[in-house]
């Protein structure tokens, strides 16, 4: 059974920095390419952050490129979204998941940027 906590989203004003953390379970983790994923009210869920297994190459929509960074620690099966520099426009529900996803998804983590 694959489980996807996601946790750290918050409320934060434009300019401010938040980190997300996933906890993942069930699955050969250090083996699986890891993406972020986020879904504005309204919109479809879009490909944020991409990392390799072992960390070696990391992939961005170029919406967050320079803002974001990817991270993993393959000993303790977590994943993390540092998002510095937030904008309103990154308000949305963070999912962590598989690059080419598990049908289970976790509860995600609200963001929300707003003064």
């Amino acid at each position: 059974q694959v489980q996807l906590v996601e946790s750290g989203g918050g409320l934060v004003q434009p300019g401010g920095s938040l980190r997300l953390s996933c906890a993942a379970s069930g699955f050969a983790f250090s083996t699986i390419p890891m993406s972020w994923y986020r879904q504005a009210p309204g919109k479809e869920r879009e490909l944020v952050a991409t990392i390799t297994s072992f960390g070696s190459t990391t992939n961005y929509a170029d919406s967050v490129k320079g803002r974001f960074t990817i991270s993993r620690d393959n000993a303790e099966n977590m994943l993390y979204l540092q998002m510095n520099s937030l904008k309103p426009e990154d308000t949305a529900v963070y999912y962590c998941n598989a690059r080419y996803p598990f049908a289970s998804w976790g509860q995600g983590t609200q963001v929300t940027i707003s003064s």
